[in-house]
């Protein structure tokens, strides 16, 4: 059986083929012509299984009309599978200009497909969306798929969360210890601040496991792709974002300390402004951050903003 290799035109008609074992046999060919060597301090590895692509890409349920982001697209393992899919638009983001180039001229008579090499830790999410629009052409339904970089993977989704509204779907591939930490429900022992704010945005739908021998250079640790689908309804008001992340941060800046200790410290707050806002949110302050839920977290922080309030409008520095 025999795999499209990419797709031209704007209907996504295939030009040439290859057998799936071409995959396999193409990274350290291609590094080598593009002058890349692999950097563990930058996180590149590469995917080079084949049914892992294939199963990342069906993930997305990448649709007719669909914009989709791809974050790291590296040798373009996922790229060409993607552009199988009746999408309007597909923007590759590469950070190495060499691979950059090498991308651009795989899909240079793809009219859909736009390159940018940039970071994606420093675009501008409007103007990464703005992008190639015209005044009286409306955002799509967005996809984002990525095999992220391990080593700014959590920044990377951090970032995205500033987007979520715009998203209809992310897939992304993480360290398989940083997967379970976003996937972790409170009270376990892998449930931390990446879990909550995590949860405070998205929807975790699915998850896979991706043995460490799909890469190359092989590292250390497996992986583990994650489904994202927006979390709807939010669980605060646009206005309350600054306080609930202020709050989940506090509460695990010493997680092993109570929260009355750890939020006291870390917001500066006095005994009796901290032990109002906890009772009038219901919460224990003898607890700790890892048995509350998102919406616990929620209470707390509107709380805690108007007790911050209070604080500076009384003349202390909070």
């Amino acid at each position: 059986m025999t795999r499209p290799h990419h797709s031209h035109g704007a209907l996504g008609a295939p030009n040439r083929v290859r057998s799936p074992a071409a995959d396999q046999l193409r990274p350290a060919g291609a590094l080598a012509l593009a002058g890349v060597t692999p950097h563990k301090s930058k996180g590149q590895n590469f995917l080079v299984q084949p049914r892992v692509a294939d199963r990342i890409v069906e993930a997305a349920e990448i649709a007719r009309g669909d914009d989709v982001i791809e974050i790291g697209p590296g040798l373009g393992i996922l790229s060409e599978r993607i552009a199988q899919r009746p999408f309007r638009r597909l923007t590759l983001i590469e950070l190495d200009d060499r691979l950059a180039t090498q991308l651009r001229e795989r899909f240079a008579d793809d009219l859909r497909v736009n390159v940018i090499n940039r970071d994606f830790l420093i675009l501008d999410p409007c103007d990464l969306l703005n992008s190639d629009l015209s005044a009286d052409s409306p955002h799509a339904p967005l996809r984002v798929v990525a095999n992220l970089p391990f080593n700014v993977a959590a920044a990377i989704l951090e970032r995205l969360c500033a987007m979520q509204a715009t998203i209809a779907r992310m897939v992304l591939m993480f360290q398989r210890e940083v997967a379970e930490r976003i996937r972790a429900r409170t009270g376990s022992s892998t449930y931390g601040a990446l879990s909550v704010f995590t949860s405070m945005y998205w929807e975790v739908t699915g998850h896979f496991r991706v043995a460490a021998g799909s890469f190359h250079p092989k590292p250390k640790v497996d992986a583990e792709v994650l489904t994202f689908t927006p979390r709807q309804p939010m669980p605060f008001a646009p206005e309350e974002e600054r306080a609930v992340l202020a709050t989940v941060r506090a509460a695990f800046s010493a997680p092993r300390k109570t929260l009355r200790n750890a939020v006291g410290k870390a917001l500066a707050l006095d005994s009796i402004a901290l032990e109002t806002a906890f009772a009038r949110a219901a919460i224990d302050p003898t607890a700790r951050a890892a048995t509350l839920a998102v919406e616990d977290f929620v209470r707390l922080a509107r709380q805690l903003d108007r007790r911050l309030d209070l604080h500076r409008e009384s003349g202390h520095d909070a």
